[in-house]
């Protein structure tokens, strides 16, 4: 049984404990806010680029002269997984649900036999996926010094993926991250960025209305797939930051109160003790004085 100085030290020890965790669950609480709604601000320009890439591909679906980030590499041999995590722990299973997504990815993938290429983005993805795929870690991306993420980090990003996919080092490329939803639910995505996947669109459903572009179609292609790819990475680091925050401040919230839970057990506990020991100290000086 621990002694009273132990109990109090316990005691003392959760109590700063819980002072940090409340801490960071309020510093997550006011980021949370500006990385959510940079997040949503992100949403409609993205949803609205792939409207247009998507109206612009069904254009050119099949031909010969369309981009090869629409038509691919003819080849479906080797993926690259761009596997998207936090550079910090203590945000509960965020990094984890995403990197559990990856490995069903690339095992699926290398049970059909293809060949698997991952780039890391952010310490804690890389930490853990090279326990078992280390041997196909190609590049990492360190973003522990941006403290706020903008549009030229994804686009580094998006210039060394289109770098490796001209130089044929893989033939699909597969981004993954968290999708930001509510501060209790972030959910695992994976989203295939080359080639292009192309979506029949509303407008087309519904019988769109016929363009003329000017130049072709191909030719705005070029130019603005790669702003695509640079798009939707930009969009996924923005998801990401506001599902770390969320999650963060939820896994604080959940520790703060569990350190209370804690402290008021073994205050109880303390004071049992103490109780127990004058019990036991009155016991002896009632019997030396009866001894008498």
């Amino acid at each position: 049984m621990p002694s009273l100085k132990d109990l109090k030290n316990r005691i003392n020890s959760v109590k700063s404990t819980r002072k940090i965790t409340k801490a960071m669950q309020m510093v997550a609480a006011a980021k949370l806010r500006r990385a959510q709604e940079a997040a949503e601000n992100a949403r409609p320009y993205a949803k609205r680029m792939e409207a247009v890439v998507n109206g612009l591909a069904a254009s050119v679906k099949g031909s010969d002269t369309a981009p090869k980030l629409l038509s691919g590499s003819g080849k479906d041999d080797v993926h690259l997984l761009v596997v998207m995590t936090s550079e910090r722990g203590l945000c509960g299973g965020f990094n984890s649900s995403i990197v559990k997504l990856a490995r069903q990815h690339a095992a699926k993938l290398r049970s059909k036999g293809k060949t698997v290429k991952i780039i890391t983005v952010g310490k804690k993805g890389r930490e853990q996926l090279r326990r078992d795929l280390g041997e196909h870690l190609i590049a990492h991306v360190d973003l522990s010094d941006v403290k706020r993420v903008g549009y030229q980090n994804a686009r580094d990003i998006a210039q060394d993926v289109l770098k490796r996919f001209d130089a044929e080092e893989f033939d699909v490329a597969t981004i993954f991250f968290s999708r930001f939803q509510s501060v209790i639910s972030q959910i695992p995505t994976a989203q295939q960025i080359i080639p292009a996947p192309i979506a029949e669109t509303e407008e087309e459903s519904q019988g769109s209305t016929v363009y003329e572009y000017e130049p072709s179609e191909e030719a705005i292609l070029e130019d603005l797939l790669p702003r695509s790819v640079a798009t939707q990475i930009f969009t996924a680091l923005l998801e990401n930051a506001a599902s770390e925050q969320g999650a963060r401040m939820s896994a604080m919230d959940s520790a703060t109160r569990n350190a209370g839970d804690m402290i008021d057990r073994l205050t109880i506990e303390y004071n049992r003790s103490r109780q127990a020991a004058i019990t036991k100290e009155l016991i002896e000086i009632i019997s030396g004085a009866e001894a008498l």
